[in-house]
């Protein structure tokens, strides 16, 4: 899916989400969580930034977060377009990362568990990273971003300022036992410096070309950061 107004001398950007479906062994279902997904692509859309939708196995991810109260959500699940687009992911494998301005990684209870350890999202995060591009992630999405090492083998979060979901808010929902690990600790451990914000306050922020952002709340702040990011290029 790609904006039909858009901007010629700029690369589209790569939204990521994943393929697992339920929490853990608990049975619950999960997948990418839309709101994550729909407000970070209207700040986008909205500046004529074209997108284009992969996943960890392609084809149609598990949705979670359906909240059609939200009228950004409803807005684009209404849309054939979109629904279209987010039917037929690309398979992560297949993706040529040369292909793409900036990645941007939704969050979802899913991905902390097919996002860490992939070669396929370490890879192509280092070759868009090391191209120039902005890489962006909310809520559970850094998840992404735990096992990224560069070129020179450090850690891309090492040093950095980042935001994700926190400890507190994982304990909060009650599924700080369920998830494989505490995303925002995990940063931690890999040398990121993380910024918490109180549970459900909006927080992003913005280290060079690394956009992240803490929960649902944040959203639409990383969609605008990293847009900005784009049109500065």
């Amino acid at each position: 899916m790609s904006q039909t107004v858009s901007i010629p001398s700029l690369k589209p950007v790569l939204f990521v989400l994943t393929s697992h479906g339920t929490k853990g062994n608990t049975g619950q279902p999960t997948g990418y969580y839309l709101g994550e997904v729909t407000h970070p692509l209207a700040e986008l859309q909205a500046a004529g930034i074209a997108v284009e939708f992969a996943s960890i196995q392609g084809g149609e991810p598990p949705v979670d977060g359906l909240n059609l109260d939200d009228p950004i959500n409803a807005r684009y699940w209404a849309q054939p377009e979109f629904r279209e687009a987010v039917r037929h992911t690309r398979r992560l494998r297949e993706v040529d990362a040369s292909r793409y301005a900036g990645i941007f990684f939704a969050g979802g209870h899913g991905a902390m568990w097919d996002f860490p350890g992939n070669a396929d999202v370490q890879r192509v995060v280092r070759e868009i990273f090391e191209a120039g591009g902005p890489v962006a992630a909310v809520c559970h999405g850094p998840a992404a971003l735990v096992d990224v090492t560069l070129g020179d083998g450090a850690y891309l979060v090492a040093g950095k300022n980042v935001s994700a979901f926190t400890d507190s808010e994982e304990r909060a929902v009650q599924l700080d036992r369920v998830v494989p690990f505490l995303l925002a600790s995990t940063l931690e451990q890999r040398g990121a410096r993380h910024h918490p914000a109180p549970d459900w306050t909006a927080k992003v922020v913005v280290d060079g070309r690394l956009i992240t952002g803490q929960n649902p709340q944040s959203a639409s702040g990383v969609g605008a950061a990293l847009r900005d990011a784009l049109l500065a290029q």
